[in-house]
């Protein structure tokens, strides 16, 4: 099996001994207390699965200006973004050498994990713009990504954590939410070589079944691992158990036993394009996958990026030998009317627009929560049935 990135082992920080976990919990209750953000939350959940290895904890500010800058911590180490615990009040745990980390995503603020602080630094308005133009390209606020990183606060807490809680993705998505350690373990099983990894915050239709399909069938892999985002996205975009029914309906029905695992992470969307597509296709690594897919406009939001932005960068950017993952590169797919399949667009250079069954997502939207599928050259009537109870169960 592929090794993880940047060792022969993949280093959880989830601890998983039950007597020093149960030991660490009730230190827990008598440290120092603060509520992180959910970008920190989730960094935590990334970090305790596996899926951010070999990093043992949080970022000290050094570390996240030089992997904003260069993809290396100030040591060598290749990440493709910070991970920080940038909080705004640090008076509650000023001084203290271990704190607990409490989750804002539950209620009641169960405790996420333990660290050991190292370093309790003050981020300064040019050292956040840095990193959020090198990370996102824009500075502009409209930006969800660069919202979502500019609103945590201006101290960056850095030092190693033993992650206790994998938040509420666990409790919520217990047949979706798997660790790296997990997804790994379950290849292994599987009995698969080569492995695909496709990554979805949205319903699957058509095109995107066919572009998994042609990925297996091009790459001759022996599965292919559905790994959704099940954390905070946008406004508007469709929640993570709609998204989940429908995935696994299609894999239901449209993929042969034991060729497609259904399964989620638990991480906030960044919608940093291009960057966060070398982070996805990281951590793919990291759960075994061989191979990746990225297509036009990974992760973007918005005109903030180029169409194959998300594919040039690791051309351009990403350190030679970084990672072992190989990148399949797609471009849009749509139905072929001439043609009576799905096809690449770029693989159909006699097409017009005309010639595809193109649908923009407003209209998609305006016709499910009308009661109305979509073409069965767009969407399986049986995933459009699901999406259109959620849309119109809206009204």
């Amino acid at each position: 099996m592929i090794k993880p990135v940047g060792s022969d082992v993949l280093k959880p920080l989830f601890v998983y001994d039950p007597e020093q976990h149960h030991a660490l919990m009730r230190e827990a209750e008598t440290l120092p207390q603060i509520l992180i953000s959910s970008q920190a939350a989730g960094n935590a959940v990334m970090m305790g699965g596996g899926y951010f290895s070999p990093l043992t904890g949080f970022m000290n500010l050094a570390d996240a200006l030089s992997v904003a800058e260069t993809m290396r911590t100030t040591d060598g180490l290749f990440f493709p973004v910070p991970i920080l615990c940038l909080l705004e009040d640090v008076e509650a745990i000023r001084g203290a050498a271990r704190i607990a980390l409490r989750d804002p995503n539950m209620e009641g603020h169960p405790v996420l994990a333990v660290m050991d602080v190292e370093a309790i630094e003050p981020v300064s308005d040019a050292q956040m713009a840095l990193m959020t133009e090198k990370v996102y390209r824009t500075l502009d606020p409209e930006h969800p990504g660069v919202a979502a990183f500019n609103g945590q606060g201006r101290h960056a807490v850095s030092g190693p954590i033993q992650v206790l809680h994998f938040s509420y993705f666990q409790d919520d998505f217990p047949d979706t939410f798997r660790t790296a350690v997990e997804i790994r373990n379950e290849i292994a099983e599987r009995g698969w070589k080569r492995i695909v990894a496709f990554q979805t915050r949205n319903p699957m239709h058509l095109a995107h079944e066919e572009l998994c399909h042609m990925a297996m069938d091009r790459l001759d892999c022996d599965g292919l691992v559905i790994h959704m985002l099940l954390g905070k996205l946008k406004a508007g975009d469709i929640p993570a158990p709609v998204r989940d029914a429908s995935i696994r309906k299609m894999v239901e029905l449209y993929f042969a036993p034991n060729s497609a695992m259904v399964t989620g992470y638990g991480f906030d969307m960044l919608y940093a394009g291009p960057r966060e597509a070398v982070l996805h296709a990281y951590f793919r690594q990291n759960m075994g996958a061989t191979h990746f897919i990225i297509g036009r406009d990974h992760a973007g939001v918005g005109d903030y990026y180029g169409a194959f932005d998300a594919q040039t960068i690791f051309e351009d950017e990403v350190p030679e030998g970084a990672m072992e993952i190989e990148i399949f590169k797609a471009d849009h797919t749509a139905y072929s009317k001439k043609l009576n399949r799905v096809v690449m667009m770029c693989e159909a250079p006699d097409h017009t627009k005309e010639d595809f069954v193109l649908l923009s997502g407003t209209k998609v939207r305006e016709l499910l929560g009308s009661g109305i599928a979509p073409p069965p050259e767009f969407s399986r009537p049986e995933v459009a049935r699901i999406l259109m109870d959620y849309y119109q169960s809206l009204d």
